[in-house]
């Protein structure tokens, strides 16, 4: 009887702690919300964070003046096999094109994406608080310094900021197996 006990106050204490350490994300939006609150010339409260998103995540390198002229791809490399992925413009993209090119390894997390830790840290420069990835999302993940490639859907985090779309061969993904060279390259 009493080992029972022990058992049930053992499952509740990790229940509780698992509910805690989830949170809840209306929570987590309302802070990040104030944090991205300022207010304009005359006074009044604006809050930037839905254009800041667009603006970091969704539109694509364009800029034809600089280093990431046009339309800036990236060619993933590995098994004589290619993925390429249309980048976005924003900070931390920008940094990481200029690590290109790179030969690494990549490795399986969660039976939802592929990784790699990178060798330093991406600017976070005017990045979102998080993101809610979806198939085909490359990403950088600054709690880890490391670089996702998502070949399932994934929930929101903190910390994610989306790097560009995989245009075709997100597929490929699923199978690779870890530690086989990949070849990651800017090509236009």
């Amino acid at each position: 009887m009493r080992k029972r006990r022990k058992w049930i106050v053992l499952i509740l204490l990790a229940t509780l702690t698992f509910l805690t350490a989830c949170g809840n994300k209306e929570s987590e939006n309302n802070i990040s919300t104030e944090d991205n609150r300022s207010t304009n010339k005359d006074g009044e409260q604006i809050d930037s964070t839905e254009s800041d998103n667009e603006t970091n995540q969704g539109s694509t390198l364009d800029n034809e003046d600089s280093d990431t002229a046009g339309d800036v791809r990236i060619k993933i490399s590995f098994n004589n096999e290619e993925v390429i992925v249309k980048m976005f413009d924003n900070p931390t993209s920008r940094d990481f094109l200029t690590l290109q090119p790179l030969t690494i390894t990549l490795e399986d997390y969660a039976s939802t994406e592929k990784i790699h830790y990178l060798s330093r840290e991406l600017s976070t420069e005017k990045a979102p608080s998080g993101s809610d990835p979806s198939v085909g999302d490359f990403a950088y993940y600054s709690p880890w310094g490391n670089i996702i490639i998502y070949y399932r859907d994934f929930g929101y985090s903190n910390g994610l900021i989306k790097l560009g779309k995989i245009e075709s061969g997100v597929e490929k993904f699923e199978s690779i197996p870890d530690n086989i060279p990949v070849t990651i390259e800017k090509i236009n």
